[in-house]
C-alpha cells in the first residue's frame, strides 16, 4: 500500500518548532518512502482560528520547503460527513445517546471530587432500555451520542515506542457528538483519516491519550486503521516543556532573524533524530536519504538555539555566495531605508556589481552564524564611508605619522600594479614593500587592514584587496591617510 502521511495543525496560532518538527518527519516519512504528504488544516474551533494563522502556517511550510502533495483542506468542510459517520455508530450500536446535561456532569464531578475519588462517566445513559431512550430523543430531549467502549485493553505497535496498551475500564464511554450537533475532535480526524486513506499517523507525544480512542472509532466504523507513531515533545534546557523563553517561536521569526530554510531543516530534523552516523550537517537529499522512523529517539529531545546557530552557519559555509546575495542586498537596503538613504548611496556598486559581491560573500561566509551577520562581514566592502574601531586605530595606527608614510608609499606600490585581480600578485607588492621598508610584513599588514576595513579582523587582507578592486581600495587607504594627517595636524 502507498504511504499517505498528513500534517493537520490548527490555525490557532502560527507555526512552531514542534508542530514544523512533525510536519517535517511526515515529509521525510513521504519523500523517502515515495509517498503522498497531505495537509490539512484542522480549522473546526472557529472561535479560535483565524485565517491569518492558516496564512502563515502555509507560508512557513513553503519557506521550509515542505512542498505539500495534497491540500490544503479543510476539516470544517467535513463537517456533515462527521456527523454522518457519528449516527451510523449509533445505527450500528457502537454509541448511544446520552441525555446528562452539563450542569449534571458537573454536579457529578465535584461529588466526585469531595468523596475524594476520580470521576469517571458511569454509563448510565447506555443503560436506558432502547425503547425510553428513543421516546426521549423521539419527544426533543437534547442528547449528546457517547461511544460503547469495550470492557478490554487497547493496545497497538507504535512506531516509535514499540508496544502500546491501555488497560480495560481506563477509558470512559466518550462523546464523539455534542447536543448541538457538532462533532468532537477524535471523531473528525478519524472521519478525515479514513477518508483521505491515511496509511500512517505521526504526530506529538501528546496525542497518545488520544490513540485508544480513535483505534476504537476505526473498528466501529469498520474503517483500516493506519499505523500510529508519536513523536516525543521538544523540552526547553531546564528540562521544561518547549516555550518562548527558550527561544521557541514562529519558523517564521526565524526566517526573518536570518536562519536559512536549510539550516532550520537540518536543526529540526535533529531534534530526536539522528541518522545512525556522526554526521550532524545534512542538505534536504541527505536527510531524505538516511531518514528512518525507526531511529526517532523514545525520549525528548532538548531545544539548543547555540545548535542551530552552529548547523545554520555551516548551511551559510556551504552555500554559493551568489545564492546569499539576494538576501544580503535585501537586509542591506531594508536598514538603508530605516535610516532615510538609498542603497546606492550608502553603498555604491553593490547592486551595479554582482560578480564583485557574490566574490566578496564567498570570501567571509565562513564563520557568520545568521544573514544578519553575514551581511556585517560583507558590509564594509561596499560602505561609501567606513569608521574606525578605535582599538584598531590604538592598537595599529599608534604612530599615525608614520603609519600615514607607509600607507601613502604602499598606495602607490598599488596603483602601479600590473593586475589587481590575483591576491598572490598583492601579497608580492605588500610583502615586497615591507622588505623595502625593512620592516615585518605585520608592521604593513595591519595598519592596511584598519584602513581597508575599520577594524583588526577580517579575511586574508591579499583576498580582500582582491575582492575589493583597485578603485575602492587605493580610495580607502586615501581616506585613512587624511584620517591621520588630520590626526598629526591636531597633535
Amino acid at each position: 500500500m502507498a504511504v499517505r502521511v498528513r500534517f493537520a495543525p490548527s490555525p490557532t496560532g502560527f507555526l512552531h518548532v514542534g508542530g514544523a518538527r512533525t510536519a517535517l518527519f511526515n515529509w521525510l516519512y513521504a519523500r523517502r518512502a515515495g509517498g503522498t504528504f497531505l495537509l490539512r488544516v484542522e480549522d473546526t474551533d472557529r472561535a479560535r482560528s483565524r485565517p491569518e494563522h492558516t496564512r502563515a502556517i502555509l507560508d512557513g511550510l513553503a519557506w521550509l520547503g515542505l512542498d505539500v502533495d495534497e491540500g490544503p483542506v479543510f476539516q470544517a468542510d467535513g463537517v456533515e460527513r462527521h456527523r454522518r459517520d457519528a449516527l451510523k455508530l449509533l445505527g450500528r450500536g457502537g454509541a448511544y445517546p446520552c441525555f446528562c446535561s452539563a450542569g449534571e456532569l458537573a454536579a457529578r464531578r465535584e461529588e466526585a471530587k469531595r468523596a475524594g475519588s476520580g470521576y469517571g462517566y458511569d454509563g448510565r445513559c447506555g443503560r436506558l432500555d432502547p425503547a425510553l431512550s428513543q421516546a426521549r430523543a423521539d419527544a426533543g430531549e437534547p442528547f449528546a451520542l457517547r461511544v460503547r467502549v469495550p470492557e478490554e485493553a487497547i493496545g497497538w505497535e507504535d512506531m516509535i515506542h514499540g508496544p502500546m496498551s491501555f488497560p480495560a475500564g481506563s477509558i470512559d464511554d466518550f462523546i464523539v457528538l455534542r447536543s448541538d450537533g457538532t462533532p468532537v475532535y477524535n471523531l473528525a480526524v478519524v472521519s478525515d483519516d479514513a477518508e483521505a486513506g491515511m496509511t500512517h499517523v505521526i504526530r506529538g507525544d501528546d496525542h497518545i491519550s488520544n490513540t485508544p480512542k480513535q483505534i476504537l472509532l476505526y473498528r466501529a466504523l469498520g474503517r483500516p486503521l493506519p499505523r500510529f507513531g508519536h513523536v516525543p515533545l521538544i523540552l526547553g534546557p531546564d528540562g521544561k516543556r518547549l516555550s518562548k523563553r527558550h527561544g521557541a517561536l514562529s519558523v517564521l521569526a526565524y526566517r526573518d532573524d536570518g536562519y536559512l530554510p536549510e539550516g532550520m531543516l537540518n536543526f529540526l530534523a535533529l531534534l530526536g533524530w539522528s541518522p545512525g552516523d556522526d554526521r550532524e550537517v545534512l542538505d534536504v537529499g541527505g536527510l531524505i536519504e538516511a531518514f528512518s522512523i525507526g531511529r526517532v529517539l523514545k525520549k525528548s529531545a532538548v531545544f539548543d538555539l547555540e545548535k542551530l546557530g552552529w548547523l545554520n552557519g555551516r548551511h551559510i559555509a556551504a552555500a554559493r555566495g551568489a545564492g546569499l546575495a539576494g538576501a544580503v542586498v535585501e537586509i542591506l537596503g531594508r536598514e538603508a531605508r530605516e535610516e532615510g538613504r538609498d542603497l546606492a548611496g550608502s553603498h555604491p556598486g553593490l547592486e551595479t556589481s554582482p560578480e564583485r559581491l557574490a566574490r566578496i560573500i564567498d570570501l567571509v561566509k565562513g564563520r557568520p552564524r545568521t544573514l544578519p551577520a553575514l551581511v556585517r562581514q560583507v558590509a564594509p566592502f561596499f560602505a561609501a564611508t567606513i569608521r574606525y574601531d578605535e582599538d584598531a586605530v590604538k592598537r595599529f595606527w599608534k604612530r599615525p605619522e608614520e603609519t600615514a608614510l607607509h600607507l601613502r608609499r604602499l598606495a602607490e606600490r598599488l596603483a602601479g600594479a600590473a593586475v589587481f585581480d590575483d591576491a598572490e600578485t598583492l601579497e608580492s607588492v605588500v610583502r615586497g614593500f615591507a622588505e623595502e621598508l625593512d620592516v615585518g610584513a605585520g608592521r604593513i599588514i595591519n595598519p592596511l587592514r584598519v584602513a581597508l576595513m575599520g577594524q583588526a579582523v577580517s579575511p586574508g587582507i591579499f583576498e580582500v584587496l582582491e575582492a575589493m578592486g583597485r578603485e575602492r581600495a587605493l580610495a580607502r587607504i586615501g581616506a585613512a591617510v587624511r584620517f591621520l594627517d588630520a590626526r598629526v595636524g591636531a597633535a
